[in-house]
């Protein structure tokens, strides 16, 4: 918390399902105020391949190695959804010019683990990475763990015992003091892979369970159906305090939060603690549009959940001082689907907001809505992208498609809490080299409160 503030963040740009048929890249952003190159690209690190869909990033080493002089954290691992290659960035050479180390190809992923489209990064304090997969070759659900050297990033094995993965999978965090490991789910990779049919969910095509491991024997020991109000339970956030034993998971086609704790019994349990209710509107896809909560975080002090509404365009921030209470303390709106000058009409909105005005920052409209979330390590700045995944970003959002996505700054107030954009920070995708982009997901070289797991 107490760490140097953030000079740069990298984060992966998709064309996929855009115009340009060019590779993905991974970008370098300028985020020093005193910089004169201040809300720029700085560099882009193009992939060798098209069509890859970079999604999320992690490390090679984090705070779960503290201690360790052997391990630095130059290396950042840049899994492929779509593709199932996973690439590993050399950021500790020249950290504004990453450079591409090594590809791990799909075929080691298929061939050793019988896993696919992987997701989330996560090293260990063993020196291994971690990174949960979603599917299976054939593009079915299937929810296991590729594990990785962390010397040589060579494919070693899968971390769960054969016949333990999951029926589908997503993201993860662990906490070895407690012995356990929870994941979450998505669905099925081709079901998604092209946009979302609602139909699907009744057909089973997407998850409503979290996972829990024993993260010594890496068997599944217990599986928490949330039932509906779960359906696509995505990030998995535990408290940032190791001897914690509880966490917050947002649950996307509900607009729900449920909270998961150690019950007394040893087992765990989880409880609903928020609901962002769904809105009647006209000249929609649906009759309800669901607020569809895409990224939670957690503040390092563990004072304030954080979420994005990808579908109403709005973040939240609760304070979680009483973590089966949270307490709704700050609001913004940066685009989304119910802007009052767009196709659709709010009939009824059990919260009884009015529809948001459109936003408009440094004379550039923000399409789509906010999605990726990322907070410096002081609380003080919240930094957020607009483009959850480029198939579901061109059946809901094609006007960014076509304009490319965005970065904006919000500023925050850690004391009573509060949410206030800062007009002077954007970073226009719109305007790239190759032609609009999709940017997703942010990191900090130093480190940040969504990819650190303290021991």
């Amino acid at each position: 918390m107490k760490g140097d503030r953030e000079k740069i963040v990298y984060l992966p740009c998709i064309y996929r399902n855009t115009s340009t048929r060019k590779a993905d890249y991974l970008a370098t952003v300028d985020v020093d105020p005193e910089s004169s190159s201040y809300c720029q690209v700085v560099h882009r690190l193009p992939m060798p391949n098209v069509n890859d869909e970079l999604h999320h990033s992690g490390w090679n080493a984090c705070s779960s190695c503290f201690g360790d002089a052997s391990k630095k954290r130059n290396r950042l691992i840049l899994p492929a959804l779509i593709s199932s290659r996973i690439y590993v960035v050399d950021v500790g050479t020249e950290p504004r010019k990453p450079r591409l180390h090594k590809t791990v190809e799909p075929v080691d992923l298929y061939w050793k683990c019988g896993l696919a489209n992987p997701h989330t990064t996560h090293c260990l304090g063993s020196g291994q990475i971690i990174i949960s997969c979603m599917g299976d070759p054939s593009g079915g659900g299937k929810g296991g763990f590729v594990l990785l050297d962390g010397e040589t990033f060579d494919v070693i094995s899968n971390w769960e015992q054969p016949g333990e993965a999951a029926p589908f999978g997503y993201d993860f965090w662990y906490q070895p003091r407690h012995n356990v490991m929870i994941s979450s789910e998505w669905g099925a990779p081709k079901a998604l892979a092209n946009g979302f049919d609602p139909a699907h969910v009744a057909e089973g095509h997407y998850g409503t369970s979290l996972h829990v491991w024993d993260w010594t024997t890496h068997k599944r020991v217990q599986t928490l159906d949330l039932g509906e109000e779960g359906a696509i339970p995505l990030e998995i956030r535990f408290l940032h305090d190791p001897n914690a034993t509880e966490g917050f998971v947002g649950c996307a086609l509900k607009g729900s939060v449920f909270r998961f704790y150690r019950a007394p019994t040893g087992k765990w349990a989880a409880e609903k603690v928020i609901g962002v209710p769904s809105k009647k509107v006209e000249g929609w896809m649906l009759p309800d549009m669901p607020a569809l909560i895409t990224d939670i975080l957690i503040s390092l002090d563990d004072r304030f959940l954080y979420f994005s509404n990808w579908l109403h365009g709005d973040i939240r921030q609760y304070d979680i001082s009483d973590t089966r209470n949270p307490r709704l303390v700050g609001q913004v709106f940066l685009g989304g689907s119910i802007t009052n000058d767009g196709p659709v009409r709010v009939l009824e909105d059990p919260e009884n907001q009015p529809q948001p005005q459109p936003r408009f920052i440094q004379g550039k409209r923000v399409y789509g809505g906010p999605q990726m979330l990322q907070l410096s390590l002081d609380g003080q700045r919240l930094y957020v992208t607009t483009s959850l995944y480029s198939g579901w970003d061109k059946q809901f959002y094609p006007e960014m498609v076509r304009e490319g996505s965005v970065m904006m700054q919000i500023d925050v107030d850690t004391s009573k809490g509060g949410l206030t954009p800062n007009e002077k920070f954007l970073v226009d995708f719109g305007n790239e080299p190759g032609g609009p982009a999709l940017a997703h997901e942010l990191r900090y070289p130093g480190g940040d409160c969504t990819s650190d797991i303290w021991l």
